[in-house]
Parts: C-alpha cells; sequence; structure tokens
C-alpha cells in the first residue's frame, strides 16, 4: 500500500510564499533546485520523531484560477518500491501520465500522473543510483 509522503504547494512568488509559511506555521527550506534543474525549495515542516510529512514550494507553471473558483495547486506524492509496476496500476485504473519517469539524480525515480478526476498527483520511489 502507498502512502503520501511529500506534498508540493505551487507559487506565483517563491520568496513571498516562503515568507509566509514560515511566519504562519514556521516551517523551515532546504534549497534542491540542483536535483530538478529549477527553483526548488523542500520544506520542513516538524520534527522527524513528529507526526506529518514534508513537502516543497516550487514555481507555478501556469495561472492559478481566480477567486471562488475551487481548489488549486497543491500535489499529494505517494512513496512506491516498484515505479514501474504502480505506474503500470495507475494506467490500467485509468490513470493518465501528466509527467512522465525522471530521475531526481542520486535520489529517487519521480513522476506525475492524472487520476480520473483530473488531479494532479506523484509517486516516487527512493533509488541512490537513478541518473
Amino acid at each position: 500500500m502507498s502512502r503520501p509522503i511529500h506534498f508540493e504547494i505551487q507559487a506565483d512568488d517563491l520568496e513571498r510564499c516562503k515568507a509566509f509559511y514560515a511566519a504562519a506555521f514556521g516551517w523551515t527550506y532546504e534549497d534542491y533546485s540542483e536535483y530538478v534543474g529549477t527553483p526548488y525549495f523542500g520544506v520542513v515542516t516538524g520534527e522527524d520523531d513528529e507526526p506529518g510529512i514534508n513537502g516543497a514550494l516550487l514555481p507555478r507553471p501556469v495561472a492559478a484560477p481566480g477567486p471562488e473558483q475551487g481548489t488549486n495547486a497543491a500535489v499529494l506524492t505517494m512513496g512506491v518500491g516498484d515505479y514501474d509496476a504502480t505506474e503500470k496500476q495507475i494506467l490500467a485504473a485509468g490513470g493518465v501520465v501528466a509527467l512522465p519517469k525522471m530521475a531526481l539524480p542520486g535520489m529517487a525515480w519521480q513522476g506525475y500522473y492524472l487520476d480520473t478526476e483530473g488531479n494532479t498527483f506523484g509517486i516516487h520511489q527512493p533509488d541512490p543510483e537513478a541518473k
């Protein structure tokens, strides 16, 4: 069974967004931009011995919906043991590839999918040999 292990929040202004979450919740950040080749800030939401997950802030790829148009720009990522087998299950269940499998060099395999309702989610298989 795969559980959520990571979230991503998209932002128009990363510094403003970082300042907001730091002030509102005390979150801290680690710069992982070198792994993904674009601005990407890991979010530390608490101590490792506390319940919860960590996440990231990244640039918004397209304009956000306007006010009163519903939820936008947050993505959950599930940890998986076998990326390729999980992808087959996702596709068989009616999911669609949004961004194909990619290496986070020295860290993991990552990819993004759309569920049957059009929601984006990610899957992540740790692998220090990923290139």
